[in-house]
C-alpha cells in the first residue's frame, strides 16, 4: 500500500485490539488486490456518553474508503435498528465482507472475467 492505513475513531475511545483487526482485515484485502493504493477506516457512534468500545446497546457506524488504481471503493455501514452492529467485531466482520466482494468484482473486471449481461 503505498499510503498507510488510516484508522479513525469518533466518538469511541481508541483500542488497540480493534485496530489490530482492522489491519488483519486490511492485510486480507492486499492479498486479493496486492495495488492497493490507500485504506481509510472511521469508526464512530452517534450516540452521547458511549465512549466504551465493547459496550452494548450502541450501534456502531463503519466506513471504509480503498483506493486501487483508477476506482474507489466506499463501504459504509449505518445501522438502523439492527441490534447485529452493537458489536464492534461483528460490524467490522460486515463491513470488511462487503468490501471484499467489491474488491474481488474490482478484480474481475479488470481481468475481464465479468460475464456479460444478456438482453432478453
Amino acid at each position: 500500500m503505498q499510503i498507510p492505513v488510516q484508522i479513525t475513531f469518533h466518538g469511541v475511545d481508541h483500542s488497540d485490539a480493534v485496530e489490530t483487526r482492522i489491519r488483519e482485515k486490511v492485510a486480507k484485502l492486499e492479498q486479493l488486490f496486492d495495488r492497493i493504493t490507500s485504506c481509510r477506516v472511521v469508526i464512530e457512534t452517534h450516540h452521547k456518553n458511549t465512549s466504551n468500545l465493547h459496550r452494548k446497546g450502541v450501534p456502531f457506524h463503519i466506513r471504509i474508503d480503498l483506493t486501487l488504481p483508477g476506482q474507489e471503493l466506499v463501504v459504509k455501514r449505518d445501522p438502523k435498528d439492527s441490534h447485529d452492529h452493537e458489536d464492534i467485531y461483528v460490524c467490522l466482520r460486515d463491513a470488511f465482507g462487503a468490501m471484499e466482494r467489491q474488491v474481488k468484482e474490482y478484480v474481475d473486471r479488470i481481468h475481464g472475467d465479468v460475464k456479460a449481461r444478456v438482453a432478453q
